[in-house]
């Protein structure tokens, strides 16, 4: 598995992190269905930090139905869409990436500028 990397200057919590890294690694087709993720004592020894930040992150992952996590079995890839949530759920989080552009003072250009670089670094590795 391509490995997750922590920014401790990111104001996000770890487990977001963790949580946006492996959603970043299905879109860009690193991590494909059926594949499976590294258990969570190692993933968290790995990152160095607490299991418990790891088991958080499968735990949001799998609600989002990206993931299926079993006991004893581990967590894998369960799916690489999001074919079951509807556009306008799809659309809250990019609206509020662009409210804080906006409120940052970014000007349009600039803002479709950062959206095309990052479509073009996820879609680079997808099918």
């Amino acid at each position: 598995m391509t490995y997750i990397t922590i920014d401790e200057q990111d104001a996000r919590p770890i487990y977001r992190q963790i949580v946006e890294e492996i959603k970043a690694l299905i879109a860009r087709g690193e991590l494909k269905e059926g594949a499976a993720l590294p258990p969570v004592r190692q993933l968290a020894a790995d990152l160095g930090v607490n299991l418990n930040t790891v088991a958080t992150a499968y735990r949001e992952l799998q609600a989002q139905g990206l993931l299926a996590v079993r006991h004893g079995a581990g967590a894998t890839v369960a799916s690489s869409t999001a074919h079951e949530r509807g556009e306008d759920e799809l659309r809250k989080p990019l609206r509020a990436a662009l409210t804080g552009m906006v409120l940052a003072g970014l000007r349009r250009g600039e803002i479709m500028t950062i959206v095309g670089d990052e479509l073009r670094g996820l879609l680079k590795g997808a099918k």
